[in-house]
């Protein structure tokens, strides 16, 4: 049971950032802007996050500038690919690589050095429950506001009528601006959101789930959020799912490592990034990616055409 429970809270610490950082990719898309910069700005986060938290003494602090940095990744994503109305995949594509140089540069002064973990909320008596106990009731506050963040995207997706606005915008921008709404301005927040959740989520990489800076440390899981949007067909529960079985599929390809089952160590690391591939080749086999994703999608908006 100690196994078991050990195994399970990793699991949640490697699927939070991939969670959060899906969500806020998953209302940028919802409003039609496909920003392929996620990786960018959770490395950017993770620097930023850690170097503040190394100045400050506080990881609240980190945590806030890490989703400003975010967040003014995002709004130079939305100035070219909205206010200049450029391709958003080059432009996200080149949001990473400048991220991953940016990150470099950030972090220089700060490798090997470290910080004590997030500190975790334990409630009284319901943490000490077996397996349960620590699993539900003694995590970080990332983790719990990881959970109100996806119920607070989903209340604003489909019980709101600022989230049924934003998915007009996403599904015929033309028809939203004859309407009058102010299309760019939707999609600028929403990709905002994006960024401000991706610098968090960098941020609890490098404060959390590895408390220490190292170059490239977020290894592609930028990638895979973007995947898990696809996944989840951009819904916010099914994203939650997503993202704790790609978590999971990271955690136990590391206690395979460490059991020395005999597979290439190569081969266990590419393990989630095959799953990723996986799963996105079944469900396009499927026929339903097509048919759920935001119609305009990528789809640039510029008022006076």
């Amino acid at each position: 049971m100690g196994i078991v429970e050990a195994i399970l809270l990793t699991v949640v610490t490697a699927a939070t950032p991939l969670f959060i950082a899906a969500l806020g990719e998953l209302v940028a898309e919802r409003s039609g802007v496909l920003n392929l910069g996620v990786e960018g700005m959770m490395i950017i986060g993770a620097a930023t996050g850690f170097a503040a938290a190394i100045l400050s003494g506080s990881t609240l602090v980190g945590c806030l500038a890490a989703i400003a940095a975010g967040m003014v990744m995002a709004g130079l994503f939305a100035a070219l690919a909205l206010g200049l109305a450029t391709n958003q995949v080059a432009t996200g594509l080149a949001l990473t690589i400048l991220g991953l140089g940016l990150s470099g540069l950030i972090g220089a002064d700060f490798i090997g050095a470290r910080r004590d973990p997030m500190a975790k909320i334990a409630l009284p008596w319901l943490s000490d429950l077996p397996v349960v106990g620590k699993l539900l009731f003694q995590q970080d506050p990332v983790v719990y506001l990881s959970v109100a963040l996806g119920a607070a995207v989903w209340w604003f997706l489909y019980r709101s009528r600022a989230g049924l606005v934003l998915r007009a915008v996403g599904e015929s921008h033309g028809s939203a601006h004859a309407l009058g709404y102010s299309v760019l301005k939707i999609r600028f927040l929403a990709v905002l959101f994006g960024g401000a959740c991706a610098g968090l989520a960098g941020a609890y990489l490098s404060l959390a789930y590895t408390p220490f800076w190292s170059p490239g440390m977020t290894a592609g899981r930028g990638w895979i959020a973007l995947a898990i949007v696809v996944f989840a067909s951009w819904r916010p529960g099914r994203a939650m799912i997503g993202a704790y079985l790609f978590g999971g599929v990271t955690i136990l390809q590391l206690h395979a490592q460490a059991r020395g089952l005999g597979i290439p160590s190569q081969l266990m690391s590419a393990l989630p990034y095959l799953a990723t591939i996986l799963v996105l080749v079944l469900i396009s086999r499927a026929g339903r990616v097509a048919s759920q994703a935001p119609a305009a999608l990528g789809t640039p908006f510029v008022p006076d055409r």
